[in-house]
């Protein structure tokens, strides 16, 4: 069993007001921003999906874990506050969140990793 998130993802990072605010606009984007130079931006991607508990030979829930992605030109730590608000209201935890710094193009990246436990709904 696959689970899509994805598009619920966006769509509650979307909905938060204050996060839109501070990117300046709906800068959400799954894998990659369609524009380089788009600052501040959020993009996020599906890093593990697996059926995790069975029942009658198949399974009925899986384990998901998902990275989101903060790049600005200053501070992430707003960006990255909401973005915490809005996957705990999916259901999420935190398992992990970094400052990283890219020389290459002196953009501030914070990544944020969240995980959770999905159950098919019949």
């Amino acid at each position: 069993m696959i689970i899509d998130i994805k598009t619920e993802i966006r769509a509650a990072l979307l909905k938060n007001a204050a996060l839109v605010s501070f990117l300046g606009g709906p800068r959400v984007y799954q894998l990659a921003a369609p524009q380089a130079e788009e600052y501040p931006r959020i993009t996020f991607f599906e890093v593990t999906n697996y059926d995790s508990e069975f029942a009658d030979d198949g399974a009925y829930a899986s384990d998901v874990t998902v990275q989101i992605d903060v790049w600005a030109k200053d501070s992430t730590s707003a960006i990255a506050a909401e973005i915490d608000v809005t996957m705990k209201g999916l259901g999420y935890f935190r398992t992990s969140g970094a400052d990283l710094y890219e020389d290459d193009t002196k953009v501030y990246h914070k990544a944020l990793r969240y995980r959770t436990q999905i159950q098919e709904v019949e």
